[in-house]
This record gives structure tokens, C-alpha cells and sequence, in this order.
């Protein structure tokens, strides 16, 4: 082919291309107005106009999510202390340091959650004041489990943390100073689905193989148990924040980090405790 002709051959492609790619339009307002099929795709920020729109991009974010992170969370279920705990061989030091961590995660995820209410909850949504109330009634589940093992709040507060098993908090105030709404809301709720498992898990061996009763372990039963309307309530705060312009990659990494750190807890709880634990059983 001749260079002329090679020239010419090469302009009409691009040419060509550029006829068929998605292209902005200028808005009314002077903003630049994205094709809806283009707003649709998770490598792009916003949402297609109409909540019914966001929405349906928020599903597709979350189930994006859920694959990216299936590898972790079956790490997470596949843990050592919860399969310890299980097969009746973890001590009741192992499992007061749990909730000696959890003292301090608690507390500080309730700060986090009453920030981010603060930031977020302003369209007659309570979705975050209610993650936030969640945490101020397992406050005292923590310090009644405690007392089951002998310990009292002031043995909590002087337990000293595993960092690892504190990296999960300091992420959560992370985002509740740095992120936006829909990272926030896509991160919860993936993450406490996996978190609520492993909880469940230790509640029925606490049960069964420990013989607590029920009554002895609410904090453990509180968090196993699914949120009622949850899924449907984030979506809504997720398809907000897509509405609004928030980039799905976001919202993934955020996910991916928060799930890691959770990974880093449960990992953590297989260690030995931060400090010594006067732990006794009450009758």
C-alpha cells in the first residue's frame, strides 16, 4: 500500500471511530452530559438519570463486589480460632480476648457511624444512625459477656489490643472521614454478612460445646443475626451516592480493604491475647 493510501486508510478509521464512540453532549447548565449507557457502566462515575437507573447500577456494583471479594471471605469463614472454637479447644482466655477487642472496636465504630449519620444522613435516610444505634446497644452485650468470664469493664479498658486486630476500626473511621457514601454503604454491606457467619458460628459452639446459655451470650447472638431490610436500605444509599457521582472503583477498593481487615481480626483472634485476661466462669 502506498504511504498516501496508508494515510488515508488511517484517517477514515479514526474518523469512523470516533462516529461510534459514546460522546459527551453539554448539559443545559454547561456540565457534560454522558450517554445513559455509558453512565451504566461500574468504570465510570454517576449513575444514568432516574433513581430507578441508580439503582440498577447499585445492584450491579455490589454483585461485582461479592465476586471480587468471594476468595477473602472464604478465608474469612475458613479461620483457625473460628474452627477452634468450634471443636471445643479454643480457652475462654482465647475467647474473652475477642470480646476484649471488640470493647475497643465498638466504641470506636460508634464514633465512626455518629460521623458519618452526621455527613450522610440527610436525605430521610437513617441508614448510617442506625449502624450507629447498632453499636451503642452491643456496647452493653460486650460488658455482659465479659462478666460472664469474671471480667469486669475496667479489665477490658486495661486489656491491652492486638494491632492487628485493630487495623478493621481504623479503617472504618477512615471512611467515615475520607470516603462517600455509596464506598461507605457497598462496604458494610458486604462486609457484615461474612462477619455475621463467623459470628454465628461461635455463638452455637459457645452453646453447644461450651454450654453457655443463651442468655450468657447475646453479644455473639446480636451480631448473627442478618439486619432486617438491610441489603434494600444500602442499595438506596449506594444509588444515592451513584446519583450523585460517586465512581464505582471507589467503592471496590474500599470494599477490598475493609474485607481485608476483617481478615486481619478474625486472624489476629487465633493469636494469644494482647495481655493477660483474668478470666473466671461464673456459675
Amino acid at each position: 500500500m502506498k504511504p498516501g493510501t496508508l494515510y488515508k486508510s488511517l484517517a477514515l478509521a479514526v474518523v469512523t471511530s470516533a462516529l461510534h464512540a459514546p460522546r459527551a453532549t453539554a448539559a443545559s447548565d454547561g456540565a457534560t452530559a454522558w450517554p445513559s449507557r455509558t453512565l451504566a457502566s461500574l468504570d465510570v462515575c454517576g449513575a444514568p438519570p432516574g433513581m430507578p437507573a441508580a439503582r440498577a447500577k447499585a445492584r450491579r456494583l455490589v454483585r461485582q463486589i461479592r465476586s471480587d471479594l468471594a476468595g477473602v471471605e472464604d478465608q474469612i469463614r475458613q479461620v483457625r480460632f473460628v474452627r477452634t472454637v468450634e471443636s471445643g479447644a479454643a480457652s475462654l482466655e482465647q475467647i474473652a480476648a475477642v470480646v476484649a477487642e471488640e470493647y475497643s472496636i465498638v466504641r470506636s465504630d460508634l464514633n465512626s457511624f455518629t460521623q458519618m449519620a452526621a455527613r450522610w444522613d440527610t436525605q430521610g435516610s437513617p441508614f448510617f444512625a442506625d449502624l450507629a444505634s447498632g453499636e451503642a446497644a452491643a456496647l452493653p452485650l460486650v460488658l455482659a459477656f465479659a462478666a460472664t468470664v469474671g471480667l469486669a469493664e475496667a479489665d477490658l479498658a486495661a486489656y491491652e489490643p492486638r494491632p492487628a486486630a485493630q487495623t478493621y476500626p481504623s479503617r472504618v473511621a477512615w471512611i467515615a472521614g475520607n470516603a462517600d457514601r455509596a464506598a461507605a454503604a457497598a462496604s458494610f454491606l458486604v462486609n457484615f454478612a461474612v462477619f455475621g457467619e463467623n459470628m454465628a458460628r461461635i455463638r452455637d459452639a459457645l452453646i453447644e460445646v461450651y454450654r453457655f446459655a443463651p442468655a450468657q451470650i447475646e453479644f455473639f447472638r446480636f451480631f448473627a443475626e442478618p439486619i432486617a431490610g438491610f441489603e434494600d436500605d444500602a442499595i438506596e444509599v449506594i444509588a444515592i451516592g451513584l446519583a450523585d457521582g460517586a465512581c464505582p472503583v471507589d467503592a471496590r477498593r474500599s470494599a477490598r480493604l475493609l474485607q481485608a481487615y476483617e481478615l486481619d481480626f478474625w486472624q489476629a483472634a487465633s493469636e494469644p491475647p494482647g495481655s493477660p485476661l483474668p478470666v473466671h466462669r461464673q456459675p
